[in-house]
C-alpha cells in the first residue's frame, strides 16, 4: 500500500513538473505560432506581389508590342474572348473581337505612328492592376468621320496620358477601364481650342 502511495505521489510530482515545463515552454509555443502565422502571411502577400508585377508585365507586353505594332490577334494574351470595356466617352463593348478590337483600330488610320511607349506609374492589388501609359503619334492622315467624308491631317503631333484600370481572372484581364482626355487629344491634333 506504501508503495501505491509513494507511486502516486511520483505520479502527482511528475505531473506537476511536466505541467511546469509546460507552462515554461507555452510562451515558446505561442510566439512560434504567431511567427509561424506571420511568415505565412508573409507567403501570401509575396505571392500576390509576384501575381500583380506579372499581370503588369503583361501589361506592358501588351501596350508596347502588341498596341503599338497593331498585333491585334494576340490581345487574347491579355484579354478574355468576352472581355468588357468601359472607354472615356462612356461607350461599354462586351467582346475582343471584333468589338474591342474594333474600337483600337481607327487611332491607327489617322495616326499610323501611334505608339505607346511608357508606363510611368504601374501598380496593382489582388485581381486589380492600374497604369498610366503615355500614348504619342501625328496626324498625319485623313480622319474619316463617315459618309465618305474626311477631315485633312494637320500634321499636328500628339501626347496623350491614360490610364487603364484592369480587372484581372486566370491570367487576364475580364474587365477594363480606359480613362483619358478626348478634349486635350483634339486641342493637340488642331481639332479644338
Amino acid at each position: 500500500m506504501k508503495s501505491k502511495s509513494i507511486f502516486g505521489i511520483a505520479a502527482l510530482v511528475g505531473a506537476g513538473i511536466l505541467m511546469s515545463i509546460s507552462a515554461c515552454n507555452n510562451p515558446d509555443t505561442a510566439l512560434q505560432q504567431k511567427v509561424e502565422a506571420l511568415e505565412n502571411e508573409l507567403n501570401v502577400l509575396k505571392a500576390e506581389k509576384a501575381l500583380t508585377e506579372q499581370r503588369l508585365l503583361i501589361f506592358d507586353t501588351l501596350d508596347f508590342d502588341f498596341y503599338s505594332n497593331q498585333v491585334w490577334d494576340k490581345f487574347n494574351h491579355s484579354h478574355t474572348d468576352d472581355i468588357k470595356v468601359y472607354y472615356p466617352d462612356g461607350v461599354i463593348t462586351e467582346g475582343l473581337y471584333p468589338q474591342h478590337i474594333d474600337m483600337l483600330t481607327p487611332m491607327f488610320v489617322f495616326a499610323p505612328d501611334t505608339k505607346i511607349n511608357s508606363h510611368p506609374v504601374k501598380f496593382g492589388s489582388g485581381d486589380w492592376t492600374a497604369v498610366i501609359g503615355e500614348m504619342e503619334g501625328t496626324f498625319s492622315e485623313p480622319l474619316p468621320i463617315g459618309e465618305g467624308k474626311s477631315i485633312p491631317p494637320t500634321g499636328k503631333k500628339f501626347k496623350l496620358r491614360m490610364a487603364t484600370i484592369g480587372h484581372w481572372k486566370d491570367g487576364q484581364m475580364i474587365e477594363e477601364y480606359l480613362f483619358w482626355d478626348n478634349q486635350s487629344f483634339m486641342k493637340q491634333i488642331g481639332l479644338a481650342q
